[in-house]
């Protein structure tokens, strides 16, 4: 991780039972039933943090993204 850069907030399967946790930085920030629910809380820590939300499959692959902070590197044509 690069100096100064928060952790972004994953929304995963629980690695230690059945249904979905965020994490960010390795700490479980909570415990969810149903993967709908893990998201919109995860969301909303990743909008409160301004970091990414890295959303994951059930196989543990990555789904989707959505950066909530702001963006080191912006598209070059952003201001046109």
């Amino acid at each position: 991780m690069n100096a100064g850069k928060k952790a972004g907030v994953h929304t995963t399967p629980n690695p230690s039972g059945k249904g979905w946790v965020n994490q960010q930085g390795g700490e479980v920030l909570s415990n969810h039933r149903l993967k709908e629910r893990a998201v919109e809380q995860g969301r909303s820590d990743a909008q409160k943090a301004k970091v990414e939300h890295t959303i994951h499959n059930k196989d543990g692959k990555i789904g989707t993204k959505n950066s909530y902070g702001g963006d080191t590197n912006p598209p070059k044509d952003r201001n046109r």
